[in-house]
């Protein structure tokens, strides 16, 4: 693939050692990885940020990198150039991604073409870069894991943030009765603009009452979690009977009594896109697609960083005080 059009050299953010969000270097002498056989060369405009880019990081996640690399998957932007064999796309096309190889937080990142999706003229590339880890999990979460059916209640906790958001408008999309938690006033007004029916303060002391109230003594279907080390416990008690917890987020242990799954015949359901088989995917593609051509899928971009503040970016969303949508940086 000629590099003409391109620079030789870009900005990438490169990690060399893990550790702490300061480990992130910005560096703008890093070659521009060329496509190989059924690659595709994006020029990236936008990247998602996901909260396990930082655990990845700090080197405590099961996956580790080889050092040194380039965090990033959920890229957006415009096909640069392609490898051999690569058919689906083209130079000038507008893509978004689910992975990359060379990693995402750069401006120019290569991809295996079975894992990049034609971006809709509908979203621009912010809204592209909030698509990819956030709606594919979403949609995994409660469909291939969670076998959720229209008619069925489902409560996202955490439902203001990337993957939140995005079960909320699916679900409440395909029929389900969507309750979301979030943790601050703008959160809770967030999810109820995408999808949920009832939205619920998680830092009120009495929230989990609140929940009970509002689902009866049958209890929650489904619960979608994105802090299981906090909220397994309490979960189990809020499902109804057959019901199931899929674990999406966690950054911890909690102690549990098997017994609460045993009194309501429930589940607890990892969830992992990571494993999703290529027919999986292109079912999550599809769905997703035609949520985007329908109009009820729409991307809620929150807090928008430029590349030179990656760090904060990662800083900000392990510690920040409510999510409002997804994290993404900007080219």
């Amino acid at each position: 693939v000629p590099m003409a059009a391109t620079s030789r050299v870009m900005r990438a953010v490169r990690v060399f050692e893990f550790g702490g969000p300061e480990v992130l270097k910005l560096q703008s002498d890093v070659l521009v990885p060329i496509p190989k056989e059924n690659q595709v060369l994006i020029k990236v405009h936008a990247c998602g940020v996901n909260p396990v880019e930082t655990y990845i990081r700090s080197g405590t996640y099961a996956r580790k990198p080889t050092l040194p690399y380039t965090p990033g998957s959920d890229v957006s932007g415009v096909i640069q150039g392609v490898g051999e064999h690569v058919t689906a796309f083209k130079k000038g096309d507008r893509v978004f991604t689910l992975e990359t190889v060379s990693g995402g937080y750069a401006e120019y990142a290569v991809a295996a073409a079975n894992r990049v999706f034609p971006l809709p003229d509908k979203l621009d590339f912010r809204q592209g870069a909030a698509l990819g880890v956030p709606y594919f999990t979403a949609y995994r979460a409660l469909f291939q894991k969670g076998c959720a059916k229209a008619g069925e209640s489902v409560l996202v906790h955490g439902a203001s943030g990337g993957v939140g958001l995005a079960a909320c408008q699916i679900a409440r999309a395909c029929g389900l009765k969507v309750l979301g938690t979030a943790g601050t006033e703008e959160g809770m007004n967030v999810i109820l603009r995408n999808g949920a029916h009832q939205a619920f303060n998680h830092r009120d002391p009495n929230y989990i009452e609140r929940i009970k109230e509002c689902t009866g003594p049958g209890g929650v279907d489904i619960i979608i979690e994105m802090l299981s080390n906090v909220n397994l416990d309490a979960d189990l008690q809020l499902l109804a009977h057959a019901g199931r917890v899929m674990v999406v987020g966690c950054r911890g242990r909690i102690e549990i009594n098997p017994r609460d799954t045993m009194s309501k015949e429930s589940s607890i359901i990892g969830v992992s896109l990571f494993l999703a088989t290529e027919e999986e995917r292109h079912e999550c593609a599809t769905a997703l697609l035609d949520g985007i051509e329908a109009g009820w899928l729409k991307p809620i971009v929150g807090s928008e960083y430029p590349l030179e503040k990656v760090a904060k970016a990662h800083e900000d969303i392990i510690c920040s005080s409510g999510a409002r949508g997804k994290m993404v940086l900007l080219l």
